[in-house]
């Protein structure tokens, strides 16, 4: 059997640009304090940990979390490209659901360098060799740009190809961020701006792209204290949020074959993430109320709301004109800012979105709050790769 899953406490800090932010080190110990602070425990209960991080060396988890305690438990150091956070709440879930631990830190950090993503490895394959020939004869007229600029941006010309999508319905995605962005205190861009502004601004690619619409890389730590019900009951924590449903999935062969960007950028593996998360809750799609999701660029959150179910392939555009992506509408969309707004630290992004949605279903997100929250989805994505969707509510 099953344990339930409970979020007792989240904590994260305000991101920062690189080279504004204090060291992972820093960030991961005070992002750690503040979930312990939130659930109302010591470290020293806290019975494993899984330390999210895309960027640094091995054991930066330790060298973290030996800032809060040195209590000896087991320390996990979790890599999983941009879905690194939720691949570490994964794990936690995982460990009290099969009831092996009753309290778990999942914790995420990123000291990012500014510019692009880039490998710090030049004399290995890339990862994704095999496949990256796919992108680079369907995009080959966009080899000058940075890696994840053209794998995006690619996939979302090849919506606007397929289905008529409009470049206005990626800044209007862009526009709404922003204003979500503006009740956020610890979003890293809180200026709103129009679906002008994001159109008006630098090109990056012609007809497809203006900068804003990508995600700035970001430094940053976010944390989340999960525990047994029995654990919860016996040390008198809060029982309110709990993890109804998960799921992780990582490409099939149809993410290429045949050649597609749209499935490249890992849309097979969402769908099948949502999938497994609506039949093992028994609910469907129209049934979440707020949604966090991996909008690393204006593009992927478009696509994304075909993927997770929210609307039909090709109904993208209708979906965002109608509003139904925001509040009012069918389902709130990146009540945060999003990646685009708040900023994407990439080990710490997944746990960034746990800390939003346990507010939203605690009915603490102050400007932010979608009333009468029940059901909140999470999705979070890592190309090469990897994609975590899950499922939180009010318990």
């Amino acid at each position: 059997m099953s344990e339930k899953v409970l979020v007792a406490g989240v904590g994260m800090i305000q991101f920062a640009k690189p080279g504004a932010s204090q060291s992972y080190i820093e960030m991961g110990a005070e992002a750690t304090r503040r979930a312990l602070a939130d659930a109302g425990i010591a470290y020293d209960l806290v019975q494993q940990a899984f330390a999210g991080y895309v960027y640094g060396d091995s054991t930066c988890g330790q060298t973290a979390l030996y800032e809060v305690g040195m209590t000896g438990i087991p320390i996990v150091n979790v890599n999983n490209n941009c879905s690194t956070g939720s691949t570490a709440l994964y794990l936690a879930r995982q460990a009290i659901a099969t009831g092996d631990a009753d309290c778990v830190l999942a914790l995420g950090f990123e000291q990012m360098q500014a510019g692009a993503l880039k490998s710090h490895w030049d004399d290995r394959p890339v990862t994704r060799a095999r496949f990256v020939p796919i992108m680079h004869g369907l995009t080959a007229d966009l080899a000058h740009l940075p890696q994840a600029l053209r794998t995006f941006g690619g996939a979302g010309r090849e919506h606007m190809q397929r289905y008529g999508t409009r470049m206005e319905t990626f800044a209007a995605v862009r526009a709404k961020a922003s204003r979500h962005a503006a009740n956020n205190p610890l979003a890293l861009f809180r200026k709103q701006m129009t679906t002008e502004d994001v159109m008006n601004d630098t090109v990056l690619m012609p007809g497809v792209m203006t900068r804003l619409m990508a995600c700035p890389p970001t430094c940053g730590g976010a944390a989340a204290i999960l525990v047994s019900e029995k654990f919860a009951k016996k040390h008198g924590l809060r029982t309110d949020v709990q993890i109804v449903a998960q799921s992780l999935t990582t490409d099939p062969p149809a993410s290429f074959d045949p050649p597609s960007m749209l499935n490249y950028v890992g849309t097979h593996m969402t769908r099948s993430a949502a999938n497994s998360v609506y039949e093992k809750a028994g609910i469907g799609p129209e049934d979440i109320d707020v949604c966090e999701l991996h909008d690393c660029f204006a593009h992927n959150e478009v696509i994304c709301y075909e993927s997770l179910g929210f609307c039909p392939e090709g109904g993208a555009e209708k979906f965002v004109s109608d509003g139904d992506n925001t509040y009012g509408g069918k389902v709130v969309v990146n009540p945060s800012g999003g990646l685009l707004s708040k900023g994407h630290p990439l080990g710490a992004t997944g746990l960034a979105q746990c800390y939003e949605l346990t507010h939203q279903l605690r009915g603490t997100a102050d400007q932010r709050q979608v009333q009468g929250a029940k059901l909140a989805l999470q999705h979070n994505l890592g190309l090469g790769g990897a994609c975590v969707v899950t499922l939180y509510g009010r318990n």
